[in-house]
């Protein structure tokens, strides 16, 4: 018995091959590019998310020798908040506007207008941001007018696919919530919010739990794919949520770290909690019944990429951090801003700017390298802190994922900073593996998707908090107070 994976991201989409007990038997990928036609733009067309996940599916059958009539499930994730309409026939009327599409703070500003900011959180968890799918709807209702009356159903990207396996238009209540179209406490659309904008309820696809079956695999999409026509395809989940159950992130007082090039710290809740003012992304979880808590870094491993490239260009990394063992925690006072390319969570500001504060001719490289990866961690940090104060006070364990977390210093720096366990587990698929675990879950293969984490993802490494976790106590609140002094500066510096 064996389930499928797939992953349609925005650069490449993975399949994944796993059997009923979890191990992974093979892995596919197909690489695609995305448009920027205009400044602030980002488009894909749709095709190419279907073309490639055929493609990797036909690839990973190869390879792994796999019979296709053992094939029981499929599960979907993929990139959130993009949008992809199409007319009556379903026919994609436009390239898909893209999670990274910036052209809709005018849209973000009206919908905070027509419902009220606190209001807009208080239902939907969030506030209105350029990334979700909410503002491009209003963007194509008032910029492509034709477009938009000719549009009879809205999808997101992952979702597409499912509309080419299945011929059904679907989506999990994880990427559902992050349109920002949901009631979030009802995992619904909400009514409310629909008026407000002016989006036919009828339009959009029917909501889903990540382990409920939305489809069978049709003849047609079965031959182009080389499985067997009538498998089920489960709902699965955006691709944080996935991966999140990829890691065993299902549970409150489990928080998942993703140290890649963006830093992602997410925590799953038993309710639906709500930052007040929205500095967090509060979704629906793709476990049933289960919420969670995101915030977004835009350069976690990525200030230190752009370190390494800029001061130590073909330096491998492991001679980059060597010497920074070296140097005192708090780089002898030494503080470094990781807003490289803007911020998110908790500064939603695209003219944020990196920096070191404190040189000082005593500082030398090592120093101003342990300052990134000391001030990666403190941003991290922030959004640790804005979930304890919503009310997840019981935070026991940090999984951490990604490039970043195969340091064992900046491991260290991390349980230090964030004065909790920090673990590495055996899962390293992410989404796809999260994906295909829903799909196991919802065939029966596990009694819960908690039962089927519980199963398969094991504990690797562990760190705990060491004697430098008192010095960064102490740094934290400098770290803290820099961004708000620098702010006007940082405005000022963007005209430049």
């Amino acid at each position: 018995m064996y389930f499928i994976g797939i992953d349609a991201s925005t650069t490449a989409t993975k399949a994944l091959l796993m059997d009923k007990n979890g191990k992974v038997l093979g892995v596919a990928s197909n690489e695609y590019s995305f448009e920027t036609p205009r400044p602030l733009w980002s488009e894909q067309s749709p095709a190419l998310w279907w073309d490639a996940a055929a493609a990797s599916v036909r690839q990973v059958m190869k390879t792994t020798g796999a019979d296709a009539s053992s094939v029981k499930g499929i599960g979907l994730t993929g990139q959130m908040h993009g949008l992809v309409l199409l007319d009556e026939n379903g026919e994609v009327l436009r390239p898909a506007i893209l999670w990274n599409d910036q052209r809709t703070a005018a849209q973000c500003d009206e919908i905070r207008r027509r419902l009220g900011k606190e209001q807009f959180i208080q239902i939907t968890g969030n506030d209105a941001l350029t990334g979700f799918t909410a503002p491009k709807i209003l963007w194509v209702q008032e910029n492509e007018p034709e477009v938009w009356k000719r549009a009879r159903h809205i999808l997101l990207p992952k979702d597409y696919v499912r509309y080419k396996m299945t011929g059904e238009f679907a989506v999990d209540c994880a990427d559902g919530a992050g349109t920002i179209l949901f009631d979030l406490k009802k995992r619904a659309w909400s009514p409310e919010v629909l008026k407000a904008l002016d989006i036919p309820a009828e339009i959009l696809p029917k909501t889903f739990e990540g382990t409920e079956v939305t489809g069978a695999l049709s003849p047609a999409a079965a031959k182009e794919l080389g499985l067997t026509a009538g498998i089920p395809v489960f709902g699965g989940g955006g691709d944080q949520a996935a991966a999140a159950v990829g890691t065993g992130a299902v549970r409150a007082g489990v928080v998942s770290l993703s140290l890649g090039t963006s830093g992602v710290v997410f925590a799953a809740t038993d309710g639906a909690a709500i930052e007040p003012e929205g500095r967090l992304h509060a979704f629906c979880h793709s476990a049933p019944g289960k919420w969670h808590f995101m915030g977004v870094m835009l350069s976690a491993a990525g200030s230190l990429r752009w370190h390494r490239d800029t001061f130590a260009p073909g330096t491998n990394y492991d001679a980059l951090l060597a010497p920074t063992a070296e140097v005192p925690p708090g780089s002898d006072g030494l503080v470094f801003l990781p807003y490289l390319t803007g911020e998110r969570t908790p500064h939603p500001d695209p003219l944020a700017r990196g920096a070191f504060v404190g040189l000082t001719v005593r500082h030398t490289f090592p120093h101003l390298t342990r300052a990134v990866l000391e001030g990666v961690s403190f941003g991290l940090r922030d959004s640790f802190e804005l979930m304890k104060n919503a009310g997840l006070k019981d935070i026991s364990q940090v999984r951490v994922t990604g490039g970043g977390a195969r340091s064992p210093l900046w491991r260290q720096i991390l349980a230090d900073v964030f004065n909790a366990e920090i673990v590495t587990v055996n899962a390293e698929e992410g989404a796809a593996y999260g994906a295909a675990l829903l799909a196991a879950t919802g065939a029966g293969a596990f009694s819960s998707v908690e039962s089927a984490c519980d199963a398969v993802i094991q504990i690797t490494g562990s760190v705990q908090p060491g004697k430098n976790q008192a010095v960064y106590e102490k740094l934290y609140p400098v770290y803290r107070a820099l961004y708000p002094a620098l702010s006007p500066q940082f405005n000022q510096l963007a005209d430049f």
